[in-house]
């Protein structure tokens, strides 16, 4: 409960420090959506640099590419340009630049036969699609399931951690571990929120 307590409040705070930010980005004009595709193209250099062995410029990158990814919705309400569109666009863009952030790393382990971190890397990007399906699916039928340890700002920045001190494997097994064990906590919390119905 303490480790998914202070993993809220590292997400919570990140979000928090987007908004100063977004207002000074604001005054540039530079839309939304621009920023979300500049980080998508950030995460797009880290997954080359996962690819190629550089674990550290790879772990650095995703943190400055995710900083981005925190900046474009906080733009968009700080600028009055929230979109239905603007926001499925933001939580899709989200979605590509972790599975390329994944398959970054994936293509460099397949290359050196290490078997165990392909398995972790595969179980995390079946957590993670798990994780996103479970809160939409609930959302479209009138449940909020935004609920668990491992949402995806806590993700990045748990990949991002391993990465930077060099300790991969480690993190990967947190990383798959505790993105499966979220999804099933979403899907019995919507069980609960839904009467234990079927």
């Amino acid at each position: 409960m303490e480790l998914k307590r202070r993993a809220y409040q590292i997400s919570d705070k990140l979000h928090h420090l987007a908004e100063p930010v977004s207002k000074v980005i604001a005054k540039t004009g530079v839309p939304p959506n621009a920023v979300t595709f500049f980080g998508f193209g950030l995460n797009i250099v880290a997954a080359w640099l996962l690819a190629t062995g550089h674990f550290l410029l790879g772990g650095f990158m995703i943190l400055i590419a995710g900083v981005f990814d925190l900046l474009d919705g906080a733009l968009a309400r700080v600028t009055g340009k929230s979109t239905t569109f603007g926001a499925l666009l933001d939580s899709t863009i989200d979605r590509y630049s972790e599975a390329v952030l994944l398959f970054g790393l994936l293509f460099y382990f397949a290359r050196r036969h290490d078997t165990t971190e392909v398995i972790l890397i595969f179980a995390t990007m079946v957590g993670s699609m798990i994780i996103s399906y479970a809160r939409a699916r609930a959302e479209g039928l009138g449940l909020d399931a935004e609920v668990g340890i491992m949402r995806r700002t806590v993700r990045i920045c748990t990949l991002a951690l391993g990465l930077v001190i060099n300790q991969v494997l480690v993190f990967l097994w947190i990383l798959a571990i505790l993105t499966n064990f979220t999804a099933w906590q979403r899907l019995f919390y919507v069980w609960r929120k839904s009467g234990k119905q079927g």
